[in-house]
């Protein structure tokens, strides 16, 4: 049997001077001598709480120091880190943790588990809950607690060894945690890190304002960011005029958003902008657009408003997740997701699983060293995702010109992207049947001006009952993070259904 190195994603940070500025969070600038210090004192303070390699902690963070010291923390102990979204409710986060088996969480001062009252660990069948003194979070370990100026080295992991598990709505079926190994994620940095006009520059300074329990903001922004030593000034919320004043006032050099950011900046009239925003976005060195289609017509107005390249990339979860990248190009082409990055295989391939001619359009599959390790505790969905030879089968539709540039053009997958994120209809669709006076009930993506796409739910109502669109709107807003609620409810007196029963959604849409 071979022996894997041992590697630790952790210690991406270990090689930086260090006076060299690392993190910029709440007006607070840390070093990157501050943050090994820091993340050293919280993997000692895990450490005696009995945190065991392999044991999964949930991190529930914004953008924000707290989020990055507790997962390099969290990967140093050689725990499995579960970065969820802090603004999911109780009843979605329950079930998440219940998933993972997650021993252990760590909140942050913006989560709405901040509800639960004391005794909350054992409520959420946790056996440590650990939150910020500023959480409100009565009853929890303390976080500021465990740092005792002790110190813990960083435990040694094996490149096949789980570093994160995601929540994501997969390449097929209901949202399932996806397994990325210290391997998987230090490869997909390194790939980007090779391409000669995709990569960071320790001068560089980046907007963290992708949310990081998504692996775009994970492993595109925060990591590699780290892995070459620049600056991240972190962002708890987009807001187009503020995010203008921050990539003036901390001279932002690259941003990597999704296509939501740069539409509500073309959106912004001249004099809301201003003559220092507009400097600020000329003098970006990088800009990047991922987690969905931007659109031609959209990187053409923002080229021809700002003098910005917006370079449109792709990439998914499974594959930690840049495939490709669309930087560097001698012809940019409008539209494009670019070609695929060194290391990285991407076939398109038929239905009957021959390579797609150029001009047709196929499922994209992927193979490298990047691609996820599969679903905990799915083995069926794992099997149905990546083939025995080693390709992960996306469920994403493009086509290749003859430069070798690729062209997303559908999903094969039922997946709603909202502002980046994935969502799944089934799970939406779930919520929406357990609500007493829903008979019947189908959720579908629809075009948003904001948000790329909103979901849109038709129900058909239990006979003799009237149901109001708000009320089942607040209903979702219990049990879903936000992105995932209905932003329209239409009430129909039935759905389409197939000659098998099938829904149709596609009539819906």
């Amino acid at each position: 049997m071979v022996s894997l190195p041992a590697v630790n994603l952790a210690t991406v940070i270990d090689a930086h001077p260090d006076d060299a500025p690392a993190l910029i969070s709440r007006g607070k600038v840390t070093s990157y001598g501050e943050l090994r210090r820091q993340v050293g004192e919280l993997r000692h303070g895990l450490l005696g709480l009995g945190i065991e390699p392999g044991d999964r902690v949930a991190i529930l963070s914004a953008n924000n120091w707290f989020f990055v010291v507790d997962y390099l923390a969290v990967l140093g102990v050689g725990a499995v880190a579960v970065p969820l979204n802090p603004a999911s409710p109780l009843a979605e986060l329950t079930h998440q943790l219940a998933e993972v088996g997650a021993r252990t969480a760590i909140v942050g001062p913006s989560s709405r588990i901040g509800g639960v009252s004391s005794g909350g660990a054992t409520a959420l069948e946790l056996e440590h809950l650990v939150a910020s003194e500023h959480a409100g979070l009565a009853g929890a370990i303390s976080m500021e607690g465990l740092f005792t100026g002790a110190q813990a080295p960083v435990v040694p992991r094996a490149s096949a060894d789980l570093a994160t598990l995601l929540f994501t709505a997969g390449t097929a079926g209901a949202p399932k945690a996806a397994m990325l190994t210290h391997g998987n994620l230090l490869a997909n940095l390194q790939q980007i890190q090779s391409h000669p006009g995709r990569a960071y520059r320790s001068s560089d300074v980046g907007l963290g304002v992708l949310p990081m329990h998504h692996i775009y903001g994970l492993n595109v922004v925060l990591m590699l960011t780290l892995m070459a030593g620049a600056s991240i000034v972190l962002v708890e919320r987009f807001d187009p005029s503020t995010s203008l004043e921050t990539i003036t006032n901390h001279h932002i050099t690259v941003v990597a958003g999704a296509p939501p950011m740069y539409h509500a900046w073309l959106a912004m009239p001249g004099a809301a902008v201003g003559s220092a925003g507009e400097a600020a976005l000329r003098g970006l060195r990088l800009a990047i657009s991922g987690a969905a289609p931007l659109g031609a017509e959209s990187a053409l107005a923002f080229k021809a408003r700002f003098g910005v390249t917006i370079s449109e990339g792709y990439g998914l979860t499974e594959a930690s997740p840049t495939v490709t990248s669309s930087v560097g190009g001698a012809d940019n082409k409008p539209g494009s997701i670019g070609v695929p990055l060194d290391g990285v295989e991407v076939r398109l391939v038929d239905s009957d699983g021959s390579d797609a001619l150029a001009g047709d359009a196929a499922e994209v599959w992927v193979r490298g060293a990047n691609v996820f390790a599969g679903y905990w505790g799915r083995d069926d969905a794992t099997a149905a995702a990546i083939t025995p030879d080693g390709w992960l089968r996306t469920g994403d539709l493009a086509v290749v010109d003859e430069d070798g540039w690729l062209f997303i053009v559908d999903r094969a997958k039922d997946v709603i992207i909202v502002s980046g994120f994935n969502v799944y209809p089934g799970e939406v669709e779930e919520v929406l049947a357990s609500h007493p006076g829903v008979a019947e009930v189908a959720a579908v993506g629809v075009p948003h001006p904001h948000t790329g796409e909103a979901v849109k739910a038709f129900v058909v109502p239990v006979s003799g009952r009237h149901l109001e669109e708000d009320e089942l709107i607040e209903f979702c807003a219990d049990r879903l993070a936000r992105y995932k609620c209905p932003s329209k409810v239409m009430f129909v007196d039935e759905l389409p259904h197939g000659s098998t029963g099938k829904l149709l959604r596609r009539a819906l849409r």
